[in-house]
């Protein structure tokens, strides 16, 4: 029996190429419980995808309208673009007693954590190595070498933050991945905390950060 009468709130954060938007629809895919929370943001959509599925894709001056009318629980800059999670279609599914996916990254999660009426819960994805996080980009982003180097030059700021985090997993396997993210969601939902191996997730990101 889950001891939340509303919905939680769960964060997926990661240096960008790690894996969350994969694994947030993943969860959101094999669990009809769990909603995702759709971004506004300024950028341009990339060929696969959808307006208002992926994200809702919006000018900049829409966006500083939302921002003024403080429509966001969060909202940050990241690569010369910006992000922002809009209160209302949150607040309706934690209302239908909907777990509620957020796929933002370290800045929008400290803004979140600010929130101290809702129930809120943080993962942090780390790649396996490098190698294997440049892969992922370079299909991702092919020919557009700029934008891959800016995206490594970033790495070791973004993966400074996972002390903030309650929790960090490593994306080696996929499968494995969302299996443990799925099993902690699961004991948060009953109020069991898992403890952190802190000296094994130190060790991986010194390793990570070389």
């Amino acid at each position: 029996m889950s001891l939340h009468k509303k919905g939680m709130m769960f964060v997926l954060s990661s240096p960008s190429g790690a894996g969350k938007t994969t694994l947030t629809k993943k969860l959101a895919k094999n669990n009809k419980n769990f909603k995702i929370s759709v971004s506004h943001t300024t950028r341009t959509p990339r060929t696969n995808e959808i307006n208002g599925e992926d994200y809702f894709f919006v000018k900049k001056e829409e966006f500083n309208s939302l921002v003024e009318n403080n429509s966001f629980f969060e909202y940050a800059k990241i690569f010369n673009n910006f992000y922002g999670t809009l209160k209302e279609p949150v607040l309706n599914f934690l209302n239908e007693k909907k777990d509620v996916l957020f796929d933002i990254d370290w800045q929008g999660t400290q803004q979140l954590k600010k929130l101290s009426q809702l129930s809120l819960v943080t993962f942090f994805i780390l790649p396996p190595n490098i190698k294997t996080l440049k892969e992922r980009l370079l299909n991702r982003h092919k020919g557009q070498e700029k934008l891959i180097e800016d995206r490594m030059k970033k790495f070791n700021e973004e993966i400074s933050h996972w002390t903030e985090y309650d929790h960090v997993v490593i994306n080696d396997d996929l499968e494995e991945c969302y299996n443990k993210i799925y099993k902690i969601i699961q004991q948060e939902k009953k109020g069991i905390k898992e403890k952190r191996n802190i000296d094994l997730i130190t060790k991986k990101v010194e390793e990570l950060t070389k």
